[in-house]
């Protein structure tokens, strides 16, 4: 088969390196990608947010026997519809489905109207009313975005000034542009321990009537160690979560991962594709802190590392419906994803910086935001490489994959000494 993976970060360069191992797999490509998928895929230069040209190059294209839509953007906007409206097999929601991530307000609605376990929200698009509300809830208080804003669009206030000021950056100033037209404002849920890093991401596949979570990781979201400094797209990952059990698995399942199932389709939104939870462990169970429509980033960087099973087999089931059928199978170990981004993201960074990569021992680097300038390798992004390495522990992991980032340098190359150490929690 010819497969081709839309979008160009770190997530669909991991799902290249997946489906690159494939028997069933004879040609790659990538739209638009970037330079490390061009290593193993050809690189096609179409801008994915334009249906009509994704079309035009795949009418053109027939050899290609299946699209992989990886990004959020493409898939809240209908390019699975567009696709399969001209005979394409696809990975990935339709547009109706896909507002499980595109709209946080649907999200939230969706959990409060099938009683799926999260944290208590209002949704407002009126500012004064907005700032009311703040006022009577008090800090600490969580500001959502509503629609899609790069992983960047939550705000976690801790005072009713950082409330105030958030309210303003989001709806008033359009700090995330139209996705802050309506904000979705929630308690900000505390973990278990009322100690960070009770978060965990579990990402799934489901066909719209079978679901199999996939292993579990944990993200850094914020820029700086200790969990300080701005919301980024994800710092580094770590698989599996330190605190999962089979308990909390069964109560995942039968609580949050079925119910979301069976809530999509009783709306009329039927989900095919990766269903990503992002969950958080309170004295009151397993809450839903998030839904992504898509494979996480850069969860993705550890969690496909382990895969066993053909992802192309499973691809298939899950486009054909017969995932009840396929055994999915996971290596033993632990996954380490060190992400290495230019000096200054989220906010303003530089590009085009020369890269030099030395002796990284047997870790993976997956590429995000790079590209090839005059024949060098260069920065072309905020989140530039990812460093993954697997190990028997998430110490041995990280350890080899810290050993690396040493031996990769760039001018101004920064990133998060702390991965996979924060969620010491048992």
């Amino acid at each position: 088969m010819n497969v081709l993976v839309i979008g160009n970060g770190g997530r669909e360069h991991a799902i290249l390196l997946a489906l690159k191992k494939s028997k069933r797999v004879e040609k790659l490509y990538c739209m638009k990608g970037n330079a490390g998928t061009a290593e193993i895929a050809e690189n096609v230069n179409v801008d994915y947010m334009n249906i009509p040209a994704v079309l035009e190059y795949a009418e053109a294209h027939p050899e290609i026997d299946y699209y992989v839509v990886a990004p959020d953007d493409p898939l809240a906007i209908g390019l699975v519809d567009a696709l399969e409206g001209i005979g394409k097999r696809c990975f990935g929601p339709n547009k109706n489905a896909a507002i499980i991530e595109a709209s946080k307000a649907f999200s939230k609605e969706l959990m409060h109207k099938y009683g799926i376990p999260t944290a208590k929200s209002a949704t407002f698009s009126d500012y004064e009313e907005a700032l009311k509300y703040v006022d009577e809830q008090g800090a600490p208080i969580v500001l959502k975005a509503d629609g899609l804003a790069l992983g960047k669009g939550v705000l976690i206030c801790n005072t009713i000034e950082e409330a105030h000021s958030g309210l303003k950056q989001i709806m008033l100033d359009k700090a995330f542009g139209a996705a802050g037209n309506k904000i979705v404002i929630e308690e900000c849920m505390q973990g278990l321990k009322y100690t960070p890093g009770e978060e965990v991401s579990v990402l799934s596949f489901t066909d719209g009537k079978t679901i199999v979570p996939m292993i579990t990781s944990c993200d850094h979201k914020r820029a700086k160690d200790g969990d300080k400094g701005l919301n980024t797209g994800g710092m580094g990952t770590f698989s599996p979560c330190p605190f999962w059990t089979k308990e909390l698995e069964d109560e995942v399942m039968n609580k949050i991962m079925l119910p979301t199932v069976k809530a999509m389709n009783a709306e009329g939104r039927t989900f095919k594709g990766c269903l990503y939870f992002g969950l958080m462990r309170t004295k009151d169970g397993m809450k839903v802190v998030e839904y992504n429509s898509r494979f996480g980033d850069p969860e993705t960087q550890v969690v496909l590392p382990m895969l066993k099973t053909d992802l192309m087999d499973i691809f298939e089931a899950v486009t054909d419906g017969n995932l009840d059928k396929i055994n999915i199978e996971w290596q033993d170990g632990a996954c380490v994803c060190v992400v290495l981004a230019s000096g200054g993201y989220p906010e303003k960074y530089a590009k085009g910086k020369e890269i030099t990569i030395g002796d990284i021992g047997d870790c993976q680097i997956v590429h995000a935001g790079t590209a090839i300038k005059d024949g060098k390798l260069v920065t072309n992004g905020g989140r530039v490489l990812g460093v993954v390495a697997k190990g028997d522990t998430i110490e041995e992991a990280r350890s080899k994959a810290y050993k690396a980032v040493d031996n990769i340098t760039w001018e101004g190359k920064a990133y998060r000494t702390d991965i996979g150490i924060k969620y010491r929690l048992g």
